[in-house]
């Protein structure tokens, strides 16, 4: 994948800046796009410290912002960019508008992708008239923290789009999966959820308390997955094991196809998470900070003993 390709990217928010360091840093130019234009002139200031939890140091962190442009207007951002990335907020009438009006600005093989968690990538980009160059991009939070990006395709998705786009990211440092059928949570939600409703069902039933889950995971199972996935480990443990213990155990697993009413009972008492300092848990005056910052230095150190060890 050539450098210095242009790249827009429509939202200057939590995801959006994170993106577009991603980019920047890698060598591409990138234009940024927010109707806020509060939010868009605190960009480089958030870029800035973000790159800086990287280990950027000034020299680099003053490279990655002379690849970004600012942009008070979509269609400046937009016209001349080779790929086009939406990170606005998870609301589908504000994301198809947005697109309807990247459509009528971008080049017409310009590629087209939404950022998005929880919407179909169908339901966003079937306004489109040309739905061939649209897809979805899954970041994770933060993006550029997170490697993963999961590229999603739409039945209207031609396959060339899609590989373009997963060699961009993969150029840019980010591991990306493609996910060949627009399913709801796509791959990544899916397993992750799957988690959360078991470990809400064990404590609705009494099981053991949300410090035990919470224990469990980080001190068994959640310390090899960096390093080695689900069907890996059951191809380690070998197939007639995984079998025999999802014979005796899977039947007793929560299947609700329905939020758990746990979580209405939590919401009706107050307890709406770290933010009102109560939740699952009870938490204290600079939790939600301390631990935001716990999970980045993880992730830093993460990284560098994961390509010490490549």
């Amino acid at each position: 994948m050539r450098k210095n390709q242009q790249i827009a990217v429509i939202g200057s928010g939590l995801m959006g800046h994170g993106i577009a360091l991603t980019f920047a840093r890698a060598g591409q130019y990138v234009t940024l796009f927010d109707p806020d234009a509060v939010m868009l002139a605190s960009a480089p200031e958030r870029i800035s410290r973000s790159l800086a939890l990287l280990g950027a140091n000034a020299r680099e962190i003053a490279a990655a912002l002379k690849r970004i442009e600012l942009c008070a207007a979509l269609p400046v951002a937009v016209r001349d960019a080779h790929f086009v990335i939406e990170a606005a907020p998870e609301k589908l009438d504000l994301k198809q508008s947005i697109f309807a009006e990247i459509e009528a600005h971008a080049a017409r093989d310009a590629v087209l992708a939404s950022n998005t968690s929880v919407i179909p990538i169908t339901r966003i980009m079937q306004g489109l008239a040309h739905r061939d160059r649209a897809l979805g991009t899954h970041w994770w939070n933060p993006p550029h923290m997170i490697p993963l990006v999961e590229v999603v395709k739409t039945e209207w998705t031609a396959p060339g789009h899609a590989s373009a786009m997963a060699e961009l990211l993969t150029s840019a440092g980010k591991t990306a999966v493609m996910v060949e059928k627009d399913v709801p949570g796509f791959i990544g939600n899916r397993l992750q959820h799957a988690l959360w409703r078991e470990a809400i069902s064990l404590v609705e039933n009494g099981i053991c308390t949300a410090e035990a889950v919470d224990d469990v995971v980080k001190a068994s199972f959640g310390r090899r997955l960096a390093v080695l996935g689900p069907l890996e480990n059951a191809d380690l443990v070998g197939i007639e094991l995984t079998r025999d213990i999802h014979a005796q155990v899977l039947f007793d697993l929560e299947s609700s196809g329905a939020p758990s009413p746990y979580l209405d009972k939590l919401m009706q008492e107050g307890r709406t998470g770290m933010s009102a300092g109560k939740g699952f848990r009870d938490w204290g005056d600079g939790d939600l900070e301390a631990t935001k910052t716990r999970i980045a230095r993880h992730l830093a150190e993460l990284e560098v003993l994961l390509n010490a060890a490549a």
